[in-house]
């Protein structure tokens, strides 16, 4: 039986007994029924995992026993940042989630053009909170046990203004390039993605002049949330860890 994974933001070691955060006991108790002697593997996001066991549980509190720490060592070897134009919720919340089971790195919403989704001010926290929680869910149920790091929303022209040594790639059906003619140095990549409607002509012309590369993923028109998962995919593929 699969045993379940737990993120918890806080010190770990192997040896100690430790009190769960209420909102994480009655995940246990309550959703996953687990009962004292059950096994969880815990993790806080420094790249262990700690195999452990409950030793006492209620609706309300749970003591864990972390009994051995393991490093696991399977985070990609392409650092990709991905640069997501912001979209309506669930493509917004699916493309998070995919990229982290792709092994993203780093992930930054993008404000562009034609994106539908206005971040107020009094929003923003409240929406950085929700996709870290995706981000913490897709790690639980992938296996990874350090986080892809959320960053600050940009708007576009911010974005593009970053002084970063990546060779940065924006996504574009009228290109006649393709990820095959890009040559990836120091197994770093920055990807942005756009939203549903895609970037207009005037980004992407922004965006060549910063000397960005447009590339295509076919023929196709794909939905922003199928091309993210096609583009990390295929980069993972070339330059990273996806056989």
């Amino acid at each position: 039986m699969r045993i379940p994974r737990l993120f918890i933001d806080m010190p770990l070691s192997s040896g100690e007994v430790i009190l769960l955060p209420r909102d994480k006991a009655h995940y246990i108790s309550n959703v996953l029924r687990m009962r004292a002697g059950g096994s969880i593997k815990l993790f806080n996001g420094l790249g262990s995992e700690y195999e452990s066991r409950v030793i006492e549980i209620t609706k309300k509190s749970a003591q864990i026993e972390l009994l051995k720490s393991i490093q696991i060592e399977n985070e990609s070897p392409l650092n990709i940042t991905l640069c997501l134009a912001v979209a309506r919720g669930q493509h917004m919340d699916f493309s998070i989630q995919k990229a982290v089971e792709l092994g993203v790195s780093s992930i930054i919403p993008v404000i562009s053009e034609f994106s539908n989704v206005k971040l107020e001010d009094s929003r923003v926290q409240n929406k950085l909170t929700h996709w870290q929680n995706i981000i913490i869910s897709a790690s639980e149920q992938c296996g990874r046990n350090k986080l892809t790091r959320l960053q600050k929303p940009l708007a576009f022209t911010e974005w593009l203004e970053l002084d970063t040594p990546m060779k940065r790639l924006i996504l574009h059906p009228a290109s006649q390039h393709s990820l095959l003619d890009i040559d990836v140095q120091n197994n770093e990549l920055s990807l942005i993605v756009g939203p549903e409607g895609g970037f207009s002509e005037h980004e992407v012309k922004l965006a060549e002049e910063k000397g960005c590369i447009s590339i295509s993923m076919g023929p196709r028109i794909l939905r922003t949330e199928t091309a993210v998962v096609a583009a990390v995919s295929n980069a993972q593929q070339l330059w990273g860890d996806l056989n």
